[in-house]
């Protein structure tokens, strides 16, 4: 693999970007999920019982401890940290001299303490994902107080292949599980035919994508297990180009996904995994930017024919195992592709018996190759001090690179059992006592397709007088039958989520609803401003409902109509049942279902901070109330990119008025000269002997010119490969 200078780069700039988005979109909703007023307060999870500090940090991770040593309450305290969080990340998506391990080391831990507090509404896989990655980020970013960020370290390398491995741990997991869990949608290749109208939150192109044929659906089922299972073992691969078709082959399942569905950061954070596959060569390949260190004098032409012949044996022995494993033909009466499922569930495990180990030995063939390759590479640096220092850098790294390969291979192994087991049990007690600091877990999305026999989906309905009810609409979540899919990435309304998941079951496995029906009794307007931030729009703004319930439905997405026209509506529903009966402040129901949950605060009010930081914070938050969050984030994205796309610009503006400038003084040069040669020749008076001098004046002048040229274009040359890398610096 050639260098990673240039992909690393990119990777951390991605990765400041995407924990601001994390930071900015759950700190919109603190106050209505977290606040003391919120559905599940966070100050509830932090039992102040006289401990030292550094007692209570080992038992809980978080820096929300410290919030009454600032005379903070958690509330505001969680505010605070997630600015903090939000704000460091613009400033390193701005400097790139902050993009250093201690930042990230900072915005890892800011993370970690939401994370320990947050509770089922920070309970998702993009949350672990999110802060594993963000771990790795320490191991990969330069420390800028020891060398430079643009420094080339020789274990850069190694701590960027554990990018690599932890993507690979994703795509396999999550492409395995599909099959394990014994779904009979994913194993009959019919997911897709519901996935669209059934997924969280859709896209308006969801509606589009479910209209088409059953046999596409199934064959987009087979491009997803061929993408997800097999493909990424190419990630390992010696061969480049094997590699970069692993990566695109990635980015296009996770364009699509993002195209007709609303999964906050996972996707962008699973690209920005991607660009481990990635070398410097292919980056300038984007950039349209020459190679300084191609093969040019490369005389076996053998070797490069011998690399061709394998990829093409390999990328026709995938399809053809995809053709005899799905039974791929093509049928010429209906001008489709019929699929099926060729194997069964039990020779699928005893697939996974046998490859689950030899995957694991790939991974430490291929760590080990990164290894050696960097030892090489320290021990060619020239000088003894800095040789030596490279050698006790490189050693520190690719300990801490062994460590978190063998702690991964735990939650790896949690795809087949009997692989799990045999385990060293080292590992797994390591394993043990690192998992609160979620620094490796393990994956698998969309294990079982939800919602065969329709959406489910609970409707909340309102009533002043127990008679007429109103409908409480959600901003995000399906509700109104004739409201279109929002488009919310980054975001993630985790209101919404939870609301999805409530509906798969009854409401006693989701006790935050309970707390939902009490606060919008209340009418608590944190938690209202989760339903619609404009608040104006909730039907019960100007008073609180006296009655709430909630029902069960089933939502589908309604059919072109028989002449090709689009319908009114997007989608079609049928009432199921009663999800929350009729309750009202004081119901026996209502308090009993509070108390059982446990969800009743007995503590007295806690007075209102006056601290400084404390009004800050709070001002912050009445300058952002009101405007979606959405809204927000992508204004932030915008103004970010801006800033640093100006420098790069700029620059480039600079550099064509240097080399214009340049231009001009030649043709200065060249029009004295050719004047001057002018004035020689035109009298005629003058001698033949003199005619000589001059003529040998001339050559000498001519040669000198065109040596002045040669060194113009050169030093123009040297500009243009200058100008380029530093428009590459400064917008990343």
């Amino acid at each position: 693999m050639g260098d990673i200078i240039l992909p690393r780069r990119l990777f951390l700039w991605c990765m400041t970007l995407i924990y601001m988005v994390a930071f900015v979109s759950l700190y919109v909703q603190i106050p209505g999920l977290y606040g003391n007023d919120g559905l599940l307060p966070a100050r509830w999870q932090l039992r102040y019982t006289g401990k030292p500090l550094l007692d209570q940090l080992l038992s809980s991770p978080t820096l929300l401890w410290l919030g009454p040593h600032l005379g903070l309450d958690t509330q505001t305290a969680m505010e605070l940290l997630c600015l903090t969080g939000a704000a460091l990340s613009v400033a390193a998506m701005l400097v790139e001299a902050l993009r250093d391990s201690l930042v990230f080391f900072c915005l890892w831990a800011l993370y970690l303490s939401m994370y320990q507090v947050g509770q089922v509404f920070l309970y998702f896989q993009w949350d672990n994902l999110l802060l594993e990655t963000g771990f790795l980020c320490i191991l990969v970013a330069p420390l800028t107080s020891v060398r430079g960020s643009r420094a080339v370290r020789e274990h850069d390398r190694v701590t960027f292949w554990l990018i690599r491995w932890l993507l690979f741990r994703l795509m396999f997991a999550s492409g395995v599980v599909k099959l394990t869990s014994r779904c009979p949608t994913w194993w009959g290749l019919t997911a897709l035919t519901y996935h669209y109208e059934t997924q969280c939150i859709p896209t308006p192109l969801a509606w589009f994508a479910h209209q088409l044929p059953v046999w596409w659906h199934k064959l987009s089922v087979v491009g997803t297990y061929v993408i997800e299972i097999p493909v990424p073992l190419l990630f390992f691969s010696p061969l480049r180009r094997l590699r970069l078709g692993a990566f695109y082959l990635q980015v296009l399942l996770q364009v699509l996904i993002i195209l007709s569905g609303n999964y906050n950061v996972f996707n962008l954070l699973t690209l920005t995994l991607c660009l481990s596959l990635l070398d410097d060569r292919h980056v300038n390949f984007w950039l349209r930017k020459a190679n300084k260190f191609d093969d040019e004098n490369n005389d076996s032409k053998l070797l490069p024919w011998l690399c061709y012949l394998v990829e093409l044996v390999l990328w026709a022995l995938l399809i053809i195992g995809t053709m005899i494993c799905f039974d791929l033909q093509v049928d010429s009466a209906k001008n489709a592709i019929s699929s099926r499922t060729a194997f069964t569930y039990h020779q699928f495990n005893q697939f996974l018996k046998t490859v689950t180990f030899p995957i694991i030995w790939i991974g430490v063939l291929s760590l080990t190759w990164e290894l050696v390759t960097s030892m090489f590479r320290c021990a060619c640096v020239s000088g003894f001090l800095k040789r030596f220092l490279g050698m006790i850098q490189l050693t520190v790294f690719a300990a801490a690179a062994v460590s978190m390969f063998a702690v991964s291979l735990v939650p790896f192994s949690f795809v087949e059992y009997d692989s799990h087991a045999r385990l060293w049990p080292g590992v797994r007690q390591a394993f043990g006592l690192v998992d609160r600091y979620q620094l490796a877990n393990s994956y698998g999305l969309f294990r079982r397709m939800t919602g065969v026999g329709g959406r489910p989906e609970v409707v909340i309905e309102g009533s002043k007088d127990g008679n007429t009810w109103t409908e409480i609409e959600f901003m995000y979540k399906p509700g109104n039958l004739s409201a279109s899919p929002p488009v919310v990435t980054p975001h993630q309304p985790r209101l919404d989520w939870q609301m999805w998941f409530a509906a798969l079951g009854p409401q006693t496995q989701s006790p935050w609803f309970t707390s939902l029906m009490y606060r919008l009794l209340q009418g608590k307007r944190e938690v209202i401003e989760l339903i619609q931030t404009d608040v104006s729009k909730y039907p019960f703004h100007e008073e609180p409902p006296a009655y709430l319930r909630a029902h069960r439905y089933r939502y589908w997405f309604t059919e072109p109509k028989a002449d090709g026209s689009y319908p009114e509506r997007w989608w079609r529903r049928v009432y199921d049942e009663e999800f929350y009966p009729r309750v009202h402040l004081g119901n026996t129901f209502l308090d009993g279902m509070l108390g059982q949950f446990g969800l009743k605060d007995k503590s007295a009010p806690r007075r209102v901070s006056n601290a400084t930081v404390a009004q800050a914070v709070r001002w912050v938050r009445t300058q952002v109330r009101g405007v979606p969050a959405h809204t927000l984030i992508w204004t932030l994205i915008a103004c970010c990119a801006t800033f640093c796309l100006l420098p790069g610009l700029r620059s480039k503006n600079k550099h064509a008025e240097q080399t214009a400038v340049t231009h001009k003084m030649a043709e200065k040069v060249n029009d004295h000269t050719e004047g001057v040669d002018e004035d020689l020749s035109d009298p005629e008076e003058k001698q033949e002997q003199q005619a000589k001098e001059e003529e040998d004046d001339e050559k000498n002048t001519e040669d000198e010119e065109e040596d002045d040229e040669e060194n113009e274009q050169e030093v123009i040359n040297e500009n243009d490969d200058e100008e380029e890398e530093e428009i590459l610096d400064k917008s990343f």
